[in-house]
C-alpha cells in the first residue's frame, strides 16, 4: 500500500501535469493546464486551515513543495482532497471518474473488516481499473510503455493479498514504521545492535503480558499519566465528554435563553412558560470546548463564539451530529414517526445548565445538570452521484440553529473550499476512517 501513495498517486499527478518521463498525452486529454494545477495546489495548502489537526498534518502546496510531501500526506490528499479539488478540472470527465474509481477501491482496501464479497469487488475492480488505465494512458502504444510501471500491475495482487493476510491496515507501512521508531531507543549497544533490540522487544512483550494478566496497566505504565487539564469540568451525568476552557460565567442573553428553553421544553415535555421560569433559577454558563472521551482518540470540538484562535490554528468548529426527526412532521393528523438522521454544522455555543434544586415542571427531583450544544446547520446540496459513498457532502449556506444534547455531537469534520461560497464537508469517521498505531502504552 505504501507504493500506492509514493508511486501510483505521484505518477498520476506527473501524467496530469505533463511531467511523466517526457511523455505527452498522446491521443488522450488528461493533462491539466498549469494555471489549473497551481490553483488545485494552492487550495490544497489553504485547506489546512479548515481541516482539524486531528485529521493529520497539513498538506503543503503540492506544486511548489512536492519533495516535502510524505506518503501519509499523499494518502490524505488522495482520499480526502483530490475527489473535491479535481472535480470538473479535466477536459474529459472520464479521467476524473477513473480517479474516483481508484479512491473507492482504496477505501474498500482500508476497511477494518472486509467480507468475501468485498474482496471479490476489489479484485474485479482493480482488473477493470488497470484495463482502463492502459487504454487512457498507455494507449496500447509501445512507445508509451513507460506509462505502465510495475506498481500499476501490482494492483492486481492486492485482493489475493487481502484474502491471504487480512485487511491491509494489519501490515501496511505506516504502523510498521511507527513500531520500528518505537524500538529504536532500545538499541543500547553499537557492537551488538540486533541482540540489544531483540532483548528490548522480548522484555516489552513480557511487560505487556503482565499488564494484561494482572490488570496493572496504570501501575506499570512507562509513560507519565495524563494530567487533568486545568479548568476542565467533568459531570457524572455526562461520562462521555469533558468540558474545556475557556469558560464564561456571564448569563446568556435573552435570545440564547429562548433557544435553551426550547430545547428543554422538547426534552421534558413542559410548556415554554414553565421552562423559562425555571431557567431563571438555574445556573447557566458557557464553555469554549468539549472533548469526547468515549473513544481512544476523542475529538476536541470548539465553539466559534467563545475564546480566541491563534493565527496558525486550524478550524475545529464544524461537527457531525445526529437528531431524531419526525418523518410525518408535515402531516399534523398523523402519529409521529421518528428516525435518526445525520447533520453537519458549525458549533456556535456550549451551555452547561445546572438546576441546584428540584423543579416540578421539568420533573427534576434532585440537583440536575444539562449540557447543550448549539449548532448552526449546513444546508446540504443534493449528493453528487460521482462522489456517492465517499462521505463527501457540499453546502453553500447555513440554515437553522439546532440546540441539542451534547451527546448528540458525533465527531469533527473538515472542510475544503470548492468554488465560490461552496464548500465540501469531509467526514473521516465513516468509510474514510483510517487505522493508526498508537503504541504499547496507548493501546489499552
Amino acid at each position: 500500500m505504501h507504493l500506492i501513495w509514493e508511486n501510483l498517486i505521484k505518477n498520476l499527478i506527473l501524467l496530469w501535469t505533463g511531467e511523466f518521463k517526457g511523455l505527452d498525452e498522446g491521443d488522450g486529454q488528461y493533462e491539466l493546464a498549469k494555471a489549473i494545477w497551481e490553483a488545485i495546489a494552492s487550495r490544497t495548502s489553504a485547506a489546512g486551515d479548515t481541516i482539524p489537526s486531528a485529521y493529520g498534518s497539513r498538506v503543503p502546496n503540492i506544486a511548489k513543495d512536492r519533495p516535502n510531501v510524505s506518503a501519509e500526506m499523499w494518502s490524505f490528499w488522495a482520499l480526502y482532497l483530490g475527489p473535491v479539488l479535481l472535480r470538473c478540472k479535466f477536459n474529459n470527465a472520464k479521467y476524473y471518474h477513473h480517479f474516483i474509481d481508484l479512491v473507492r477501491l482504496l477505501n474498500l482496501c482500508l476497511q477494518f473488516e472486509i467480507s468475501d464479497e468485498e474482496i471479490e469487488q476489489i479484485r474485479t475492480g482493480f482488473i477493470d481499473w488497470v484495463r482502463q488505465y492502459e487504454e487512457m494512458y498507455f494507449q496500447f502504444d509501445v512507445e508509451r510503455l513507460s506509462a505502465c510501471p510495475l506498481t500499476i500491475h501490482a494492483l492486481l495482487h492486492i485482493a489475493p493479498g487481502i484474502k491471504f493476510s487480512g485487511p491491509v491496515w494489519c501490515y501496511w507501512a505506516f504502523p510498521m514504521e511507527r513500531y520500528c521508531g518505537s524500538i529504536q531507543p532500545g538499541i543500547r549497544s553499537r557492537r551488538f545492535p540486533w541482540a540489544s533490540m531483540d532483548r528490548y522487544v522480548l522484555e516489552n512483550a513480557q511487560l505487556t503480558q503482565i499488564k494484561t494478566v494482572y490488570n496493572v496497566f496504570d501501575e506499570l505504565s512507562l509513560t507519565e499519566p495524563r494530567s487533568e487539564i486545568p479548568g476542565s469540568l467533568t459531570d457524572p451525568m455526562y461520562p462521555s465528554c469533558i468540558l474545556l476552557p475557556p469558560r464564561s460565567s456571564a448569563r446568556p442573553d435573552d435570545a440564547q435563553i429562548k433557544t435553551i428553553a426550547a430545547a428543554l421544553s422538547t426534552r421534558s415535555g413542559a410548556v415554554m412558560r414553565d421552562v423559562t421560569n425555571a431557567l431563571k433559577k438555574a445556573d447557566i454558563e458557557e464553555w469554549g470546548k468539549v472533548r469526547r472521551i468515549d473513544s481512544e482518540e476523542g475529538d476536541t470540538m470548539r465553539s466559534c463564539s467563545l475564546g480566541t484562535m491563534a493565527e496558525d490554528s486550524r478550524d475545529a468548529t464544524y461537527v457531525r451530529y445526529e437528531m431524531l426527526v419526525d418523518k410525518q412532521a408535515r402531516f399534523k393528523r398523523r402519529a409521529a414517526e421518528f428516525e435518526l438522521q445525520t447533520f453537519y454544522g458549525q458549533l456556535t455555543h456550549i451551555y452547561r445548565v445546572h438546576f441546584p434544586n428540584p423543579c416540578k415542571p421539568l420533573k427534576i427531583q434532585q440537583p440536575t445538570t444539562y449540557i447543550f450544544a448549539a449548532v448552526r446547520a449546513c444546508v446540504l446540496d443534493p449528493d453528487d452521484a460521482q462522489l456517492r459513498g465517499l462521505d463527501i457532502h457540499f453546502y453553500s449556506r447555513h440554515g437553522h440553529l439546532d440546540v441539542i444534547d451534547i451527546t448528540s455531537l458525533q465527531a469533527l469534520v473538515g472542510r475544503v473550499q470548492d468554488t465560490g461560497d461552496r464548500w465540501a464537508i469531509i467526514d473521516r469517521s465513516g468509510v474514510l476512517a483510517r487505522a493508526e498505531w498508537l503504541g504499547e502504552d496507548d493501546d489499552e
